[in-house]
């Protein structure tokens, strides 16, 4: 895709916060019913999705981890194949085998999504190497949170990708919370970028709650990763909204933080703006709402008439 990328349409960016939100609050409800299988969501944190993803070209690559379904969804990802694969079905991306914490998309470029916290760091510069030593032309973009930055992989991957000045737009996604450790506890800093500097590594933090904000500085950062064909690192400041997990009651979350948070909730901020502004009305929004609401109940009927995979399925795409 050309640098100079055409306007996005902002009712759209809207529309995919509000499928990301439905679809992962489908997946809320259901596992409170034992209906689909606990898991971890991203909800609060769809506007750092949303705006960097739109940012890229089709021919990029994408690493993830267990928070993937906004990327996955904003990429143009089936929310019937997606919630199908979560409930261990065989129209699932991954044949039902993989839940919801390793779904891969190859046609659309997610290779892998991985619930080893910071294992997408580690495999991002062999995945970029490829890429450069292939001549292909898309980067590799590599989501990942506070919590994998206080991994070693996390200096190891950017070690190496500086060293050979490899493609890579590393997103961290600081949503305050590593599993049930607020970041406070793990890390000596507030923001993961100042420590890419230590590598010679440009980075940029940005309000993960804003997908306007988060769009433009996805795309700056872009734009100089293909350009220079060296990596950066954008971190996006925001919020998980619910647990570590599903179910979770959050009890070891202070109520006060939690609920200023909820104040910023990154849909109503965006939602609120473009009324002011005059680009939504009122019934625009509602019927944006509808239509999400409808994919999400197609979606969900579709998942619930699939079948399990058969018996022969259990020893086929296993590799040794």
């Amino acid at each position: 895709m050309p640098l100079n990328q055409p306007e996005i349409d902002p009712p759209h960016l809207l529309e995919q916060m509000l499928l990301v939100r439905a679809y992962e609050t489908a997946i809320v409800a259901g596992s409170a019913t034992g209906k689909v299988p606990g898991t971890c969501t991203s909800i609060g944190q769809e506007a750092s999705a949303v705006g960097v993803i739109n940012a890229l070209a089709a021919s990029d690559l994408i690493l993830t981890n267990h928070r993937s379904a906004g990327h996955l969804l904003a990429r143009g990802a089936d929310p019937g194949r997606l919630l199908a694969e979560v409930m261990g079905r065989s129209t699932g991306y991954c044949k039902g085998k993989s839940g919801s914490l390793h779904i891969s998309v190859k046609e659309l470029g997610v290779v892998l999504t991985s619930t080893i916290v910071g294992a997408e760091l580690s495999l991002a510069p062999g995945v970029a190497l490829a890429q450069d030593m292939l001549k292909q032309p898309g980067i590799v973009v590599c989501f990942f949170g506070d919590g994998a930055a206080c991994e070693g992989s996390f200096h190891e991957s950017l070690n190496l990708a500086a060293l050979w000045k490899l493609p890579i737009l590393y997103v961290c996604e600081n949503n305050h919370w590593q599993a049930f450790v607020h970041r406070r506890e793990a890390m000596c800093q507030a923001h993961v970028s100042t420590w890419a500097a230590g590598y010679g590594i440009g980075a940029r933090t940005v309000d993960g709650n804003d997908v306007d904000a988060v769009l433009s500085a996805a795309r700056a950062a872009v734009a100089e990763v293909r350009s220079s064909g060296r990596p950066s690192l954008l971190e996006t400041w925001t919020y998980r909204s619910r647990g570590h997990f599903e179910p979770d009651d959050q009890s070891y979350v202070d109520p006060a933080e939690h609920a200023a948070w909820l104040a910023r909730d990154p849909i109503d901020i965006y939602r609120q703006r473009l009324l002011a502004d005059g680009r939504l009305t009122l019934p625009q929004a509602a019927s944006l709402a509808d239509k999400v609401d409808s994919q999400i109940a197609v979606a969900q009927a579709f998942a619930d008439a699939s079948p399990f995979p058969a018996a022969e399925e259990l020893s086929r795409d296993v590799y040794a």
